[in-house]
């Protein structure tokens, strides 16, 4: 699979404050990408960059094989930004204007305006003032925005920050049938679950830069402490818990071969070796407090 955006020491800075600083890393092609940060990290700056809202200090990108902001590849594009800001118009009609700007005609935009409705949750209330919902409401109708060309690329910064929970099942669902048509999805958000969720791979940014990236799997997986699970010996021994028949000890790394090697002189049998598995928010607070926790102040998004 080829590399739908593809960034290259991507840095941009606002006087003496730094926005985002040397971010590299690609997102294939049908999957869905996470970029997951604390408020204040730069999530929505490299957006931004990508969609040519604003131009890097230095570095490159490209998106679809053209350079970031190139005009023709929006199309190619569904963009949804992290506030939303309509027209005094009633939803359904600004649906089909956003349509319409991306070149779409009847009765084909029509019919995807309706789906769009439909998939968002909106259809009962196209005929009213967009412009007087709420903040949720007006969640959706970005959402139906960014959808309605059924673009190739998905740009969403965080799509799912003022739904509710039926909300965000939603907003879940539409993306997971976006990666199962070979669409692919950059998403940025803070909601650690949403991301654990609906993520293929995903980038870990604080303080504007990329701290790690990878599978939820690879990033979970400790490779300093290890499970190790047997039989056949005293848990109270090895300090292990005792589960179904089963004792799990936990030990570190530099432990590993040598309490394997206790279990066996104390006649038990290792059925499994495991790395720790933390927890998203375990290593979301790590990585925090590694690289010097929240964003620094006068940071941009």
């Amino acid at each position: 699979m080829g590399a739908i955006v593809q960034t290259e020491g991507l840095t941009k800075t606002y006087g003496s404050n730094r926005g985002i600083d040397d971010v590299t890393f690609s997102i294939n092609e049908g999957e869905v990408f996470g970029f997951l940060g604390p408020n204040g990290a730069g999530k929505t700056t490299a957006i931004h960059l990508a969609m040519g809202l604003m131009f890097p200090t230095r570095g490159r990108g490209t998106m679809l094989g053209h350079p970031f902001g190139d005009a023709p590849t929006r199309r190619r594009i569904g963009f949804l930004a992290e506030n939303v800001a309509v027209y005094h118009r009633p939803a359904g009609k600004l649906v089909r204007f956003y349509g319409a700007l991306n070149g779409m005609n009847d009765p084909q935009l029509r019919q995807r305006t309706l789906q769009m409705l439909k998939e968002v949750d909106l259809t009962a209330v196209a005929g009213r003032n967009a412009g007087k919902f709420s903040r949720g409401m007006l969640q959706r109708v970005g959402l139906a925005q960014a959808l309605i060309n059924d673009p190739e690329l998905l740009i969403l910064d965080e799509p799912a920050s003022a739904l509710d929970p039926i909300g965000r099942v939603q907003v879940r669902e539409i993306l997971l049938r976006a990666r199962q048509a070979g669409k692919t999805v950059f998403l940025s958000s803070h909601l650690l679950s949403e991301v654990e969720q609906i993520c293929d791979r995903l980038a870990i940014v604080i303080r504007g830069r990329v701290a790690r990236v990878g599978t939820v799997s690879e990033l979970l997986e400790s490779q300093e402490q290890f499970v190790i699970t047997a039989k056949g010996i005293d848990a109270v021994l090895f300090e292990g818990r005792s589960q179904n028949g089963f004792i799990r000890i936990t030990v570190p790394k530099l432990r590993q071969r040598s309490t394997i090697e206790q279990i066996w002189l104390a006649g038990g049998e290792v059925i499994a070796v495991n790395p720790v598995r933390r927890t998203l928010e375990d290593l979301f607070v790590e990585l925090a407090h590694t690289n010097g926790g929240r964003a620094a102040e006068g940071a941009k998004g």
